[in-house]
């Protein structure tokens, strides 16, 4: 039976026993004093009548039911309560007990004793003037009409009237308004019987056994009330059992079996008074489904009326709501269909206004009265989806009613929650007066919603899981969604990395590792592993948001340093007082620039430090290559000094001073004209060309600090990223490295080229050898090595003294082999030329303080190769040059000598030097062979 599955334990207990427990426990509902969302599923009777007058009515069915016997008795306890108990129908067989339930329930019902007296002696008048007859076969209120007249009220006329209104009232209600079988629009009784009706408004009919108005009642109502729907005159009276008026007055019985001192506790005969209900069935027109229908609804009202404290009432209801799905799968009566989705769509729309915002109904206290409310929501949608609609076996066979109606409650509840805790912050930050320590409002959020994901998992999806195998899932998923939607609206409005930014993009990223983890822990023995719940939650993606936010970091500190440099290299002297160091002071601030950018970018919060260095770093290292090139630029090389090389001429013999004193000067105005681009700029003397290698170098060096620096703070980096940090600064290091060779050149051929020419170029060996010597030259030179000395870096110094050797070497050879027509050698000059080669040796040695021997042999091998060719005898060197030439120009000793190309490789067995210091002979036979060979002038 239904009520097998009603548990007592509480519902039954005592008034003190419950207040003892309040105190104890707090594992009750929220009081709603206004049950304002319930509404009654059984209509109204649409007729002016009071449930005092119901209850009488009711009482007065059940009295007069009880005089009949037989039927299945009722119980309310399970069936383990029972085994010290008596059966119920073995209790009814004792008429003084059934005179006591229903005494009982005369009290519950608010039934006077006087009232009580008044039915039972009209129901022994009606027995005493028709024996035999069965309630059922009678219509009550018309006999209770007959039996009483106002004499029977003494003192009481309005009482009397009073009494006869609610009879007429119930049989309009009954036999007018709420048939059992539809009216005939034929029939004039109904229209008779509201006549006598209306009339009795102004005047109480005269009742009595044998009163004219009396029987003319009797006949109309005995008319309507036994009809039946084919058409035959029915034994049985049909006056109470249409709906509503049946579940109305069966509602006021079953509400007699709680007590009336305590609201939430049924009585301790409520087996046995319920059996007595049932003796009123056949009136009523109540069968077991409307019974456990109806007593579903009186226990679910009483629940929530009496303040939903009372959680064994919700747990009745529950197990009768288990009866009554068993019961609409059976059925296919519409009219207890539609009463079925009446009462079924008030219970869940009550469950559903608290399931939709479970979390802020229900805690960790009161969570076992959710899983009851959740149950009676879901059991209810259940039956109204699969039971009742007449489309659902069609459309919506692959539909789990219960699994989407507790999906759609997490999700409704979970947004709320969002939207509470997002209010709450928004509505604390607008309040804080005090802006210290102000975090980010997504940064809190983030933390509270990880919070609220956690005391979700462990509060309510335990519960909910009962319906939904994935009901953490879904919850982390809304959140997930909800949280998402704010991060993307935070993230299109940054347009920089702030502290802010990076601290919200943190949080993110952590929250949603956190729902990740709770909705993989959730799936694992679901059927699709949470696929379903993990697509629902697209990547915040806030690590590619950081990366992204640090790459323009990157580019906006580059690109401000790169316009930096740009500006500031023009302001740039080179000055060599600038600083003690020597160094470009704007060097100096570059390098601090970067040491500040690579310091706030490791101060940065972020977890990717080791994959944006790379990008930092080739950033940088592109604005470094920058600035050297600017460095670098427009310093001149080795080709913007060195002259080029006049014509070959022959000497004419014996005119040695003249030639002196009318010099062709033609090749020397040829090379200030080269020259003079470089020469009238500050910019570019050599002090400021000695500042821009220390400068390059001071940049190397510093490269070096930088790597090391970084390297500390990856740590240990992982392979591929070291990799690419092993290739750190490797354009601007390359750039520096080639702009010192190139400076250290151009310094060095500018001194000897440029600023010295006066005594070297233009002046060594001019006219008399003896009396145009190396001395000057050395002099002067002297002075340049001091202020490189002092000027250049000490580690790249002996690279710069070195390029300086070079170049002397280099133009006192060309002295030599391409000195112009100005210039004649004797045999015996070459003692002079060796003895000027080793002061010029001698003064980059120094004593041993100068430069290293072996790198003064290794540059000064060339020209002591050639020198040994100016003390050869002139014959000895046509004879070598011939062969020579022959040998590498493949000519025929009968064929003309071709004319050597000038290859700048000066060598003692290279045709073209043999030639040029024969050019420079001062013989006769040296000039025959050049004008018989190759028809050399003797001047330009």
């Amino acid at each position: 039976m239904a009520h097998n599955m009603v548990k007592k334990e509480r519902v039954g207990g005592s008034s003190r026993k419950y207040q003892r427990e309040q105190s104890q426990t707090e594992t009750v509902m929220p009081v709603y004093t206004q049950p304002q969302d319930l509404v009654s599923p059984f209509g109204q009777l649409g007729l002016d009548i009071s449930d005092s007058d119901l209850r009488e009515t009711a009482y007065e069915i059940l009295v007069g039911a009880c005089r009949s016997t037989g039927g299945k008795p009722l119980t309310y306890i399970s069936q383990s309560e029972k085994t010290d108990r008596a059966p119920a129908a073995t209790l009814m067989a004792s008429p003084s007990l059934q005179r006591s339930l229903t005494s009982t329930a005369a009290s519950r019902m608010r039934v006077s004793e006087q009232t009580d007296s008044r039915i039972r002696r009209a129901l022994l008048r009606v027995a005493a003037g028709q024996l035999g007859r069965r309630m059922e076969t009678m219509v009550l209120p018309l006999e209770f009409l007959q039996q009483f007249k106002a004499s029977d009220f003494p003192n009481q006329q309005q009482e009397f009237e009073a009494w006869q209104r609610r009879n007429l009232k119930i049989l309009e209600a009954g036999l007018l308004l709420h048939p059992c079988v539809p009216l005939d629009k034929t029939d004039s009784a109904p229209k008779r019987l509201r006549m006598i009706i209306q009339s009795s408004l102004e005047k109480p009919i005269e009742t009595g056994k044998n009163s004219e108005s009396m029987q003319a009642l009797r006949s109309v109502v005995m008319s309507l009330a036994c009809r039946s729907l084919d058409g035959s005159v029915s034994d049985t009276c049909h006056w109470a059992d249409g709906y509503p008026l049946n579940l109305k007055l069966y509602q006021m019985l079953l509400e007699s079996c709680f007590d009336v001192n305590e609201e939430t506790s049924v009585i301790e005969e409520v087996d046995e008074v319920l059996e007595l209900m049932k003796k009123t069935w056949p009136i009523l027109g109540i069968n077991q489904m409307l019974h456990n229908l109806c007593f579903l609804w009186i226990l679910f009202h009483r629940f929530v009326t009496t303040g939903e404290v009372e959680s064994d009432l919700l747990l009745a209801s529950n197990n009768l709501l288990v009866e009554v799905e068993k019961d609409a799968r059976t059925t296919v009566d519409s009219v207890y269909s539609k009463i079925l989705s009446s009462t079924l769509s008030s219970i869940m729309g009550w469950a559903e206004k608290r399931l939709l915002s479970y979390r802020d109904i229900f805690d960790s206290d009161n969570i076992e009265s959710m899983q009851n409310v959740v149950s009676l929501g879901v059991l209810s949608a259940k039956i109204l989806v699969e039971d009742i609609s007449h489309n659902y076996h069609k459309k919506r066979k692959d539909t789990d009613v219960a699994r989407d109606r507790v999906d759609s409650y997490i999700r409704s509840s979970l947004r709320k929650a969002f939207v509470q805790k997002l209010e709450k912050l928004k509505s604390s930050q607008r309040s804080s007066k005090s802006k210290k320590n102000n975090i980010p409002l997504l940064a809190i959020l983030a933390q509270d919603i990880s919070e609220l994901a956690f005391s979700e998992k462990a509060v309510y999806s335990p519960v909910l899981k009962g319906w939904h195998p994935l009901a953490a899932g879904v919850s982390v998923a809304t959140l997930h969604s909800c949280y998402g939607n704010e991060l993307k609206q935070f993230v299109a409005s940054v347009s920089e990395l702030t502290p802010d930014a990076l601290q919200v993009l943190k949080a993110a990223d952590k929250l949603e590792k956190d729902l990740v983890q709770i909705a993989v822990e959730d799936a694992v023995n679901s059927d699709d592993g949470g696929k379903s719940v993990i697509r629902e939650m697209p990547p915040y993606e806030a690590e590619a948001v950081i990366v992204t936010l640090v790459k323009d970091w990157i580019k906006t500190r580059v690109d401000r340093l790169k316009e930096w440099i740009d500006r500031n290299l023009q302001l740039e002297v080179w000055d060599p007082q600038a600083n003690k160091e020597h160094f470009a002071p704007s060097a100096i601030e570059v390098l601090r620039i970067i040491d500040d950018t690579l310091e706030a970018f490791f101060l940065l919060p972020i977890p990717m430090h080791s994959v944006l260095v790379p990008d930092l770093m080739k950033a940088l290292d592109r604005c470094l290559q920058h600035y050297v090139s600017k460095i670098k630029s427009g310093c001149g090389s080795r080709s913007s000094f060195v002259p080029t090389l006049p014509p070959m001429t022959r000497c004419s013999t014996g005119s040695k001073f003249g030639v002196f004193k009318k010099k062709d000067k033609s090749h020397l105005t040829q090379r200030k004209s080269q020259v003079g681009n470089t020469n009238g700029d500050s910019l570019f003397g050599v002090p400021q060309l000695c500042v821009r290698i220390s400068t390059l170098q001071l940049i190397r060096l510093e490269l070096g600090v930088f790597k090391k620096r970084i390297v500390a703070h990856l740590g240990n980096p992982e392979s591929d990223i070291a990799d690419r940090l092993g290739k750190m600064f490797e354009l601007s290091e390359s750039a520096c490295i080639e702009g010192i060779l190139q400076l250290c050149e151009a310094t060095a051929y500018k001194v000897v080229f440029h600023e010295l020419t006066h005594v070297l170029w233009d002046g060594l060996y001019m006219g008399e050898v003896s009396t145009s010597r190396i001395e000057p030259f050395l002099q002067e030179l002297e002075q340049y090595l001091e202020v490189i000395s002092t000027t250049v870096h000490d580690r790249v110094r002996t690279r710069v003294i070195t390029d300086v050797m070079k170049a002397s070497f280099d133009c006192f050879l060309l002295v030599l082999l391409a000195g112009g027509p100005s210039r004649a050698f004797t045999l015996q000059d070459s003692v002079i030329i060796e003895e000027d080669f080793k002061f010029l040796t001698d003064l980059f040695w120094s004593n041993g303080d100068g430069l290293p021997s072996e790198i003064i042999d290794k540059f000064s091998k060339v020209v002591k190769n050639v020198l040994p060719l100016y003390h050869t005898d002139t014959e000895s060197l046509i004879e070598q040059f011939k062969h020579v030439t022959l040998e590498n120009l493949g000519s025929s000793a009968k064929s003309r000598l071709p004319l050597p190309p000038t290859s700048g490789q000066w060598n003692p067995n290279e045709p073209n030097t043999l030639l040029r210091v024969l050019c420079y002979r001062d013989d006769e036979a040296a000039a025959k062979f050049l004008k018989k060979t190759y028809n050399l002038p003797k001047k330009l």
